[in-house]
């Protein structure tokens, strides 16, 4: 199990300390969620926080773009420091040549779907990315509860990997906590995507991080 702590529930104030943090607990990457107002009702950080981010750790940092037109901005966070991106999709005009411009700036590139997609519209792109992203809440905003109905399509989409592309990873994101964590292991996810339960939390970055590998509150 890979866990990617996510900065939108982080302490901005002291985020670049609360990163290295995660870097020592053992965290696989740093997810940072993208938003723009128009593809979600929320607006969240941009390429400068990638930058910011940069100097401080040596994890890899996953950009979730959740935004419209994600191909106008793909330059731009690369050079900000990006490592992966991971593009929704819902509303993408073309998602295969969306794809192929992440491949060509030498990035990871995933797909990320909402809860109400089903697995079926992976199939065809499924060959050409490094993971899925199954979106466990509704995408926009943090502290949200994990919709049980999304286990069921995380473990359709495991068996589709398993069948086309078996080095893909699977990835969940919404809600994770050390009880929705085991269901969504179980399932055949293999990266976690948790904010609150890392960063909302009374203890320690590194604590928090055990507890929920260990499947503690």
């Amino acid at each position: 199990m890979k866990l990617a702590p996510s900065i939108l529930a982080a302490d901005f104030a002291r985020l670049g300390a609360q990163v290295a943090e995660a870097e020592r607990g053992g965290a696989d990457r740093i997810h940072i969620d993208v938003m723009d107002g128009h593809f979600v009702p929320n607006l969240s950080m941009g390429a400068p926080i990638v930058a910011s981010l940069r100097p401080v750790t040596r994890l890899p940092l996953e950009t979730h773009l959740m935004i419209s037109n994600p191909d106008l901005f793909l330059q731009e966070f690369a050079e900000s420091g990006s490592d992966s991106f991971l593009v929704h999709w819902e509303g993408n005009f073309n998602l295969h040549r969306t794809v192929q411009s992440i491949r060509a700036l030498g990035k990871r590139a995933g797909v990320a779907i909402n809860p109400a997609t089903p697995a079926a519209v992976l199939e065809e792109i499924l060959p050409d990315v490094d993971q899925v992203l199954v979106m466990t809440v509704d995408p926009g905003f943090g502290h949200q509860r994990f919709l049980h109905s999304t286990v069921a399509k995380i473990g359709r989409i495991r068996q589709m990997i398993d069948r086309v592309k078996h080095d893909c990873d699977l990835e969940v994101d919404g809600g994770i906590d050390s009880e929705t964590a085991k269901l969504c292991v179980e399932a055949g996810a293999n990266v976690l995507v948790a904010g609150s339960s890392v960063f909302g939390t009374n203890k320690s970055v590194p604590e928090a991080m055990n507890r929920l590998r260990a499947g503690r509150e």
